[in-house]
């Protein structure tokens, strides 16, 4: 009795290691065909970007401008001489804030920061539009000559991909 039911268990365990490998014959078959990688981490080809490769009588499409030129500076006008605490104000998109502010800064010739500022949005900044701003922006030092005025986009995530900025002339008097 014994001799049979171990016959029998050997022809099961036959039948399921053929099985088994059946299965695997077939997935190898399949991914040869199909040139999928078994087991192998999806890594996807090498691709041109949509703006170098286009069908034909297809549009091609453009990357949106950057944020920074939406931006407007009205106040201080570039090349303007202003003094150690001045003003500045103008128009920024809504997402060019965040919490309602970003920092400005103001740089002399050498790129040393002489100054410091936060603009205040004036209306809601929950917004793609327009929002406008004012600021003051104060420096240290006893710099005078052209420096330059830096209007930084809040980038909170400190992403590079996210990072913006737009520059006006200024002379320090």
């Amino acid at each position: 009795m014994l001799a049979r039911y171990s016959v029998y268990m050997l022809n099961r365990v036959r039948v399921i290691l053929g099985i088994v490998l059946v299965a695997v014959i077939g997935v190898i078959i399949w991914s040869y065909i199909t040139g999928a990688r078994v087991g192998a981490p999806h890594t996807p080809a090498a691709t041109t970007t949509p703006e170098a490769v286009a069908k034909p009588g297809q549009q091609v499409q453009e990357a949106p401008p950057p944020l920074s030129s939406r931006v407007t500076i009205l106040k201080p006008a570039a090349g303007a001489a202003v003094g150690k605490t001045f003003a500045v104000e103008g128009e920024a998109p809504g997402n060019w804030y965040f919490e309602a502010s970003f920092p400005i800064q103001v740089r002399d010739g050498e790129g040393n920061v002489i100054g410091r500022g936060i603009a205040q949005a004036q209306s809601d900044w929950m917004t793609t539009a327009l929002v406008p701003f004012k600021a003051e922006v104060t420096l240290s030092g006893e710099y005078t000559g052209p420096a330059r005025l830096i209007l930084l986009r809040d980038n909170p995530s400190g992403l590079p991909e996210h990072d913006d900025a737009i520059e006006v002339e200024v002379v320090i008097k």
